[in-house]
């Protein structure tokens, strides 16, 4: 049965989502580092949704659909807002040094909002609730909650590599292009619109439902 989940994890986690998406933008606009780290920040949600899911809160979010909204329009907003900082940063595109402690900064900031970005989106908990069950074995010794955390650690550490993966090809592609100065502000835009597209599909899932 773990298997056969692990398998279904990897196929959920190859197809493009949001936090796939969230990954390559940053990826593109701030090199393989920045990649990686907003896979780190992306797991890192998951881990907290799935903690959530666990407890049950899936629960009280699906009987509140106000509170989804609300969450929806704050993360849009969110998403907005990176949309917005992306067109308006200056990645350095030649060789010179940049302060560790800038860069430091630069990668926590990354980390952050992937974090939020991901608990931006309360659908994620309705979903564990929905495809972990069917993974679940009623004699299996271990209580449900046991299990659906275990599922959720294979979850996150399959998707982490693959994200993990996405945001360094993006990171090297990033590098690559770079070589070519007027490169960059395309670059940014790409990131930007990506951010962009995922707010408004946040909005689009509020509007629709």
């Amino acid at each position: 049965m773990l298997l056969a989940f692990t398998a279904a994890a990897l196929v959920i986690s190859v197809v493009p989502g949001p936090d796939m998406m969230f990954v390559v933008a940053n990826g593109i606009a701030r090199g393989r580092r920045a990649g990686l780290v907003a896979a780190l920040g992306m797991s890192t949600g998951l881990a907290v949704h799935t903690v959530a899911a666990a407890l049950g809160l899936g629960t009280l979010l699906h009987a509140a659909p106000a509170v989804l909204d609300a969450v929806r329009i704050v993360g849009a907003a969110f998403l907005v807002y990176l949309a917005v900082t992306t067109l308006r940063s200056r990645t350095r595109i030649d060789d010179r040094p940049v302060d560790q402690a800038t860069g430091h900064r630069s990668l926590r900031r990354t980390y952050l909002m992937a974090v939020l970005t991901n608990l931006a989106n309360p659908k994620v908990i309705l979903f564990f609730l929905a495809f972990f069950p069917q993974f679940l074995v009623a004699d299996g010794g271990w209580p449900a909650w046991v299990q659906f955390l275990v599922l959720g650690a294979v979850f996150i550490a399959v998707g982490l590599t693959v994200d993990g993966t996405v945001g360094l090809a993006a990171g090297t592609l990033s590098a690559l292009l770079l070589r070519r100065p007027s490169v960059q502000r395309w670059l940014d835009r790409i990131s930007a619109a990506i951010f962009g597209a995922l707010a408004v599909r946040l909005v689009a899932d509020q509007t629709g439902h």
